[in-house]
């Protein structure tokens, strides 16, 4: 352990803490944490007298939560800012740990791997249960690709549609106050409604939780129609209602030009992705002059067929469609236009912001992986801001329940 880790965690202080009391961006902090460069005297003095102030003390949770599917932290960012501590982390991707691990460096457990393998009697004991479990077999797209391989989907697909099931085994053993779960919209139509249904009769018939679910478009928070459901379970019949929650007018919503790199010297440039005195994105970013007529060929062969298929071409003043996990290949559901040349794809740093995971044009988020892990890992997460929303919504009744479980308990 560096020094400047040590210091840091006798402070209290988070990545994310230390760069906004340090003044300086989260890679650097989290570079100086990993011992991979020495920061200077001063910047270890002040974390000395942080840490005199602070003593080093960490207040207790509001309470705790287990983050199953996790990916890189997307449903946790949400969680943990209205309180809570995580308690157990449960995803099998080695890339996606190594971003969960850059930006939760302070955990006190390891990350657990494939949770068809995990032991429910091994998971600590929570008050809420966080799941988005994959979205491949109930999506229209993963469904589509099913269909045309001859393959079985949804819960009869033996790699990824039984899933749930993991889910519920550990809210019927666990029984956690509250759990949220995140999916895909189609799955509420996935096979004519039959597989939702089952999930709807798991949760409320066989484990006796009362469901409430909305699917909702992040467009209210970021430039980027990204329609998912959220499925919440209470134990107790505590009121709750997705009807109170509030949702900004997505009419309203930003732009791209919120999330884009202004290439014109007011952000500081950040290699890979920028570079030059003024922060220009970087050329390798830009389409091949191959690959944007073939793309257009492609669009226009499906509009002369009456197909919707193509390219998603938006300038600063535009909302984009839904990033998917699949960006890296070729970028065209969302392509940037580029003055006199070819568009270009979104770079990592642009994705965490149309993601929420910057806020703004802010360059916190620690991406240690390479752009095609990274792509992935944004294209397959949750919208921040949306989870923001349904976490602050449920806060009231998760403290309530826990309230009246202390008053029946005592």
């Amino acid at each position: 352990m560096s020094e400047f880790s040590e210091l840091r965690q006798q402070a209290g202080l988070s990545i994310k803490e230390a760069a906004e009391k340090l003044g300086y961006a989260s890679r650097q902090v989290y570079r100086w944490d990993k011992g991979e460069a020495k920061p200077r005297k001063a910047v270890l003095e002040t974390l000395k007298s942080l840490r005199s102030i602070r003593g080093g003390s960490n207040h207790e949770p509001d309470f705790t939560f287990i983050d199953l599917f996790a990916g890189i932290g997307g449903l946790r960012r949400g969680f943990e800012e209205i309180g809570g501590k995580c308690v157990f982390t449960s995803e099998w991707d080695k890339y996606s740990q190594e971003t969960y691990r850059a930006n939760f460096p302070d955990d006190d457990h390891e990350i657990s791997g494939d949770i068809t393998k995990i032991d429910e009697k091994d998971i600590p004991a929570h008050d809420v249960l966080l799941a988005g479990f994959p979205c491949q077999p109930f999506s229209i797209a993963g469904v589509s690709k099913k269909n045309a391989l001859n393959r079985p989907h949804g819960f009869a697909c033996e790699a990824q549609g039984t899933l749930f099931f993991d889910v519920a085994r550990i809210i019927k053993h666990h029984r956690p106050r509250a759990f949220l779960l995140e999916n895909v919209k189609n799955l509420v139509n996935h096979d004519r409604g039959q597989t939702f249904r089952v999930i709807r009769e798991v949760l409320a018939q066989e484990l006796g939780y009362h469901i409430e679910y909305r699917v909702i478009d992040a467009k209210s928070w970021l430039p980027q129609h990204r329609e998912r459901i959220f499925i919440v379970g209470f134990r107790e019949d505590v009121g709750f209602s997705f009807d109170d929650l509030k949702i900004p007018n997505p009419l309203k919503g930003p732009t791209l030009e919120s999330i884009l790199h202004p290439e014109d010297g007011s952000e500081a440039p950040e290699k890979p992705f920028t570079d030059g005195n003024i922060g220009r994105v970087s050329a390798k970013y830009t389409l091949s002059n191959h690959l944007w007529n073939y793309l257009q060929d492609y669009a226009e062969r499906h509009r002369a067929k009456g197909n919707g298929f193509g390219f998603g071409l938006f300038g600063p003043d535009g909302v984009a469609r839904t990033l998917s996990a699949r960006y890296y290949k070729d970028g065209s559901e969302i392509l940037i236009r580029q003055k006199g040349k070819a568009p270009r794809r979104l770079t990592p740093r642009e994705c965490a912001r149309l993601m929420g995971f910057d806020e703004g044009r802010e360059s916190n988020f620690v991406i240690p992986v390479s752009d095609t892990q990274a792509y992935k890992q944004f294209g397959n997460s949750v919208a921040v801001p949306a989870v923001r929303a349904v976490a602050g919504h449920m806060k009231r009744f998760i403290l309530e329940t826990a309230e009246a479980d202390m008053k029946r308990s005592a």
